[in-house]
């Protein structure tokens, strides 16, 4: 894999030596954007044609649905570029098994509106492409984007993105992503043939294409993810030595699991496509198809029965294997358009799902259990936007027929926000219905039921910007995992309110950034959410040498000690455990982001205050009870946008 990384990143070298980059001409109309008539942008009979950021665009799908398409420049800005895991992308408001591209978890309660039977199967979520982050371009020359991070404790990202317009309205292009990470505990050493801990193939293939009257467009794309973990159940309970005050402190740990593995296979089809019939009436269709396998295997079960691991052995205690497989069809129409100043949409989706399980019992035998859902939706949109389009008043409906509810308003100003949100929602087919050799259950399908009000008030002074916010959510029906990792439903209401937001100030060079959150559950039996929740970054951006754009700085973040979720990996949950509280310790990191013409760079140490201060863990701390947080160490990174 080194070897690999290392010829990718030769490559990148080669290219950049021998590549040139020109500046860009600007936004002047030109093929590949609305108003443009074909043919390359020419400054004059001498110059060179010019491509950059202004020349390839990319749009979103939901700017096109809402009829209020905008073309983006491409980002070369270097702020916060060392950003590149998954966690801190999502200002740490995730959290995993310690280690890039493990199991994952929302840390705030994040209410379901998406109406209908859902999968279940999330932990690998954030590491696919998402349907509503896919790019669709529009540009004048062929666009290529790559990016690589060697992030230091077997950490490797390759990522590559290729986009460009055969004619001037038809554009193809390809999204692609190749991960990995090792192990940082239970193995012997870099000798140890099975160091790796996940691997990650993405790709994403998309296009776009829109008549020559502008009347239909068409957007579309292929998504595949194929994400593979080697399972370690954390770690023993004979690598943890003693307590503290903090937590608990280990040396040399080993696996719960020697020989278990999750894999789990995506494929999506997504296709959206309008025609205008008239003036401010427009009809639209929009088909998808998925289909996901989770597989999960463990040929040895002897730690698992050493560690009490699981409570149940049904069918074979000396391995365990299990599939699920999920299917979804699903097709929406509806009419959409402008009427006195308000945007309108109305709906009706179809929805035909499926879940199917297989478990081994013994060598000869196996076990299943299937659902299968037919769903019918009607659903209601209204919008009113100011002259400034980020400026907003929305309302949405939305009802399975005999089942689920949706109802939502919002607005949005330059100075608040305020929305409310009620909603229905069925559990998820792995809530009703499981079985395997370890665990089962069968729950009666009652409606969740969440009701919640949010604001946010935007306060922007020169140099400084402040944006206090207030959460509150009624919640009842609840869906939790216990302890035994066994989903069960709480049937009466309880409450979460969080209030905090973000603060932004910048003395001339100087850039500091806090995000501070206070949040309380009335019911922390069944909801665990850290009482405190803080980021604070501090930077200082300066040119050197003219040419050399330069930010140094660093970043903390810390959450207040809780009983954090443990982790299932049979079923891929994270689940109630009162045994150990994790976190309680200031995550540090220092960093310096370069950028020199379009190419960025970053050098960053993380975990850099690891054991460095009174009361820290040696080596590290949990964010998931029994899974430590990568240790200090060194990444590097490279992004280069080539324009033609």
């Amino acid at each position: 894999m080194k070897k690999w990384l290392y010829i990718v990143f030769c490559g990148f070298c080669a290219v950049a030596a021998h590549g040139q980059i020109r500046m860009p001409t600007g936004g002047s109309s030109g093929p590949g954007r609305p108003g443009g008539s074909g043919g390359q942008v020419k400054i004059d009979d001498s110059t060179k044609v010019i491509y950059g950021p202004s020349t390839a665009r990319f749009f979103w799908e939901e700017d096109v649905f809402n009829n209020h398409k905008a073309l983006y420049r491409i980002d070369t800005s270097f702020n916060a570029f060392h950003r590149y895991n998954f966690v801190q992308r999502s200002d740490y408001q995730l959290v995993d098994l310690g280690n890039f591209g493990t199991a994952s978890r929302n840390v705030f309660f994040r209410p379901i509106e998406q109406l209908g039977t859902q999968f279940g199967y999330d932990a690998y979520s954030p590491y696919a492409y998402q349907t509503n982050e896919v790019k669709y371009y529009d540009t004048k020359s062929p666009y290529t984007n790559m990016y690589l991070v060697l992030g230091g404790a077997g950490q490797n990202i390759v990522r590559f993105d290729h986009s460009q317009n055969l004619s001037p309205r038809l554009n193809l292009g390809i999204n692609a992503q190749r991960f990995t990470t090792n192990k940082q505990f239970g193995t012997s050493g870099q000798g140890d043939s099975q160091t790796n801990l996940a691997q990650n193939w993405g790709f994403v293939f998309h296009g776009n294409y829109r008549s020559k009257d502008e009347k239909y467009t068409v957007l579309g794309h292929f998504n595949h993810l194929n994400h593979q973990v080697y399972e370690q159940g954390g770690m023993a309970p004979d690598s943890l030595n003693f307590k503290t005050e903090r937590g608990t402190v280990y040396d040399n740990p080993s696996a719960t699991f020697r020989t278990a593995q999750s894999w789990e296979r995506r494929n999506n089809w997504h296709i959206y496509q309008q025609y205008v019939l008239a003036q401010g009436f427009q009809v639209y269709h929009v088909f998808d198809y998925k289909r996901s396998i989770d597989i999960f295997t463990d040929s040895d079960l002897t730690n698992a029965r050493k560690y009490g691991f699981y409570n149940n052995f049904h069918y074979d205690s000396t391995k365990t294997r299990q599939e699920v497989k999920f299917r979804l069809f699903e097709n929406k129409f509806g009419i959409k358009g402008r009427y006195q100043g308000f945007n309108y949409r109305a709906h009706y989706r179809q929805r035909i799902a499926n879940m199917t399980g297989v478990y081994t019992k013994s060598d000869s035998t196996t076990g299943a259990y299937k659902l299968n859902r037919f769903e019918n939706f009607v659903g209601l949109w209204l919008a009113y936007y100011l002259k400034d389009s980020t400026q907003r008043a929305t309302a949405e409906f939305e009802y399975l027929l005999g089942r689920d509810f949706k109802i939502k308003g919002e607005a949005v100003s330059k100075w608040f926000t305020l929305g409310y949100l009620s909603t229905f929602t069925s559990p998820t087919f792995l809530q009703q219905l499981y079985d395997s050799n370890h665990l089962r259950w069968t729950n009666a399908s009652r409606l969740v039921n969440s009701n919640n009000i949010y604001g946010q008030i935007n306060v922007n002074t020169k140099g400084v910007r402040l944006s206090p916010r207030l959460d509150y959510h009624l919640i009842n029906n609840y869906f939790y995992y216990d302890t035994a990792a066994v989903a069960r439903q709480y049937t009466s209401a309880f409450s979460v309110v969080r209030v905090g937001g973000d603060a932004e100030w910048r003395p001339g060079k100087f850039q500091f950034l806090a995000q501070t959150y206070y949040t309380l559950v009335s019911n922390d039996d069944i909801l665990r959410i850290p009482r405190f929740f803080a980021n604070f970054r501090a930077s200082f951006d300066f040119l050197y040498a003219k040419v050399l754009f330069l930010q140094v700085g660093a970043e903390i973040h810390y959450k207040s000690p809780y009983f954090a979720d443990d982790y299932m990996p049979l079923t891929q949950q994270f689940h109630l455990q009162n045994r150990l509280k994790t976190e309680g310790v200031v995550y540090t990191e220092l960093f310096l982001n370069a950028r020199i013409n379009r190419v960025r760079l970053f050098v960053k140490m993380a975990n850099a205050a690891q054991g460095t201060y009174p009361g820290a863990l040696n080596p590290g701390y949990f964010s998931t009870p029994f899974y430590p947080v990568v240790g200090r160490s060194l990444g590097f990174g490279v992004n280069w946008p080539l324009f033609d």
